[in-house]
């Protein structure tokens, strides 16, 4: 049988220091290419994530300040109207502006998605 820790090429000639040098330089210099590829794919794909980062962040901290804004707000021009029609200055509108923190609060943590939403059905 033949000794598998012997090497030689396809045409069964045993492999030269030269052959090793050869090959020991077209690793290096695919090694060397390689590290560049992958430095220069690096740089672009940090720069893209970054960016898209930026955005995504900038965007979510929009739309949980408007969700908890609008809660406050909507609960001011209720407690207003019910201030009005009632007669019962100032009580209708402190509450329904504590009312409306209450559902900003509420709608901001379903927003960021800490709570469930209201009709969430667990399905197993």
């Amino acid at each position: 049988m033949a000794d598998p820790t012997k090497r030689s090429d396809e045409n069964g000639r045993e492999p030269t220091s030269s052959d090793d040098a050869n090959l020991t330089a077209r690793l290096k210099s695919l090694d060397a290419r390689i590290d560049k590829a992958s430095a220069q794919r690096s740089k672009m794909t940090e720069s893209a994530t970054r960016s898209k980062s930026d955005s995504s962040a900038l965007g979510q901290a929009f739309r949980l300040s408007a969700e908890f804004v609008s809660g406050v707000i909507a609960g001011g021009i209720v407690g207003w109207l019910v201030d009005r029609l009632f007669g019962i200055s100032p009580w209708g509108l402190i509450v329904c502006v504590i009312l409306g923190f209450c559902a900003g609060m509420l709608n901001l943590l379903r927003a960021a998605g800490m709570l469930k939403g209201a009709r969430y059905d667990e399905k197993q």
